[in-house]
């Protein structure tokens, strides 16, 4: 890095060199850059306008940017190139208003979820999305990861929960769409450009969300048995008028992982009153026993361990070599692919939306490609979130082939001429 950018930088802010940055960083970025990793310095500005003067100052001199929170998915996606700056939101996480009547909360990109759910618990409300790495990701990067979970079946992705958005652009002006209040659609297209765009267009800088009250009782169905059958309670699920908040299948491997069935699991989530709950898990019941399936309830602390234990053995890499997928296909095929996984792979898809994770504990480029292919067979996808290097280098990470692509290069180029920020890592390398 020129000594005269990097007194600016230092004017700004303090620099920490690659060196000086926590292992898991370290190890994070050498497998997503490409080239040495030893000569980029990472940036951790503590407002919005120090932040939107180093990205002005970076691009000025065409110097290029992996902007990042805390660094929870700093590898995910394809490999990028020539990266000299690391920029974090972390030190930018205000609570900048929580409209408690409105169902509104706008918060810096720096706020972690963990801190967020906690302040909003207070008036008995919550966000309701269930991200990796839930304690340590900060909302800029779950939006722009549009990293949701299981309840993404009862409120839906990232992309409904935003109201508005602004960003830092890459010639450091910041802009904002969308309003804080629900039927503000002002920017709305903005708005979904930014969520799942994985930093390439600008850096998030705060989110509006609506907010939804606490529900007063959890409760969960855990159905174990034949793919086959698993497959037709579904199907009655469905076609039922019962209302979970998650609906997962989760393969046999990683039901043995978890140390509670030999076969392939079905988890329901219900959390409303009680009584309703209670209602509800009856009707089920009563689904399962022609097809001669087991049940078991989970509440209170149990509860939540066991959801939170299959979210971290799908979505949190075991080892340095594990590989990580986010993959999407037709949800009546769900079943269907789970039944072909082999006993190394642990997999969940959620229900209503045919998404789900998976992780591969050994590199095989052969069964990530057959995986694809299914996929692509069933209108859906895989992508590769963490792998090797010489994985993503061997295997394209995003796998799309749709008929966008043009757009999107369009699309980048307006947002950075310069294409400063997280080069040649996004869909065919754009």
């Amino acid at each position: 890095m020129g000594d005269e950018l990097l007194a600016k930088l230092i004017a700004k802010t303090a620099v920490v060199e690659f060196s000086g940055l926590n292992p898991d960083w370290q190890d994070k970025i050498s497998k997503y850059v490409i080239g040495n990793p030893e000569r980029i310095c990472a940036v951790f500005p503590d407002s919005v306008e120090t932040l939107a003067s180093i990205v002005e100052i970076a691009n000025a001199n065409k110097w290029q940017i992996l902007p990042c929170g805390n660094g929870s998915k700093l590898d995910w996606g394809g490999l990028t190139d020539n990266i000299h700056l690391i920029v974090s939101t972390q030190k930018c996480d205000r609570i900048i208003e929580h409209a408690v009547g409105d169902l509104t909360v706008t918060v810096e990109g720096g706020v972690t979820l963990a801190s967020l759910q906690a302040t909003l618990a207070t008036t008995n409300q919550f966000l309701p999305i269930d991200p990796a790495y839930p304690q340590e990701a900060t909302i800029g990067g779950i939006v722009a990861t549009a990293d949701t979970g299981s309840l993404r079946n009862r409120y839906g992705g990232i992309r409904d929960l935003v109201l508005g958005i602004s960003f830092v652009r890459a010639d450091g002006k910041i802009a904002k769409a969308g309003g804080r209040v629900v039927k503000n659609v002002a920017g709305y297209d903005l708005m979904k450009l930014f969520t799942g765009s994985y930093g390439t267009l600008g850096i998030i800088t705060q989110v509006t969300f609506r907010t939804y009250p606490l529900l007063s009782a959890s409760q969960t169905m855990l159905v174990t048995g034949e793919g086959e059958k698993i497959q037709q309670l579904i199907k009655s699920l469905r076609n039922s008028g019962l209302t979970p908040v998650a609906a997962d299948v989760v393969c046999a491997s990683a039901m043995k992982q978890l140390s509670i069935a030999e076969e392939m699991g079905l988890l329901v989530r219900f959390q409303t009153i009680p009584e309703s709950i209670t209602e509800q898990c009856q009707q089920l019941q009563a689904m399962m026993q022609p097809l001669g399936l087991e049940g078991k309830q989970y509440s209170d602390q149990d509860e939540k361990q066991l959801w939170e234990q299959l979210s971290e053995i799908t979505r949190i890499p075991s080892s340095t070599t594990a590989i990580v997928c986010k993959l999407g296909l037709l949800p009546t095929q769900a079943v269907s692919l789970l039944n072909q996984l082999d006993h190394k792979i642990l997999a969940r898809i959620h229900v209503g939306s045919g998404l789900g994770e998976l992780q591969l504990s050994h590199e095989n480029i052969e069964i990530i490609q057959k995986l694809r292919s299914y996929c692509d067979i069933n209108q859906g996808f895989l992508t590769i979130l963490t792998a090797t290097k010489s994985i993503k280098q061997q295997v394209e990470p995003w796998g799309y082939k749709g008929n966008t692509v043009n757009l999107m290069k369009t699309i980048k180029q307006k947002f950075d001429p310069n294409n400063i920020f997280k080069p040649g890592s996004y869909i065919n390398k754009i």
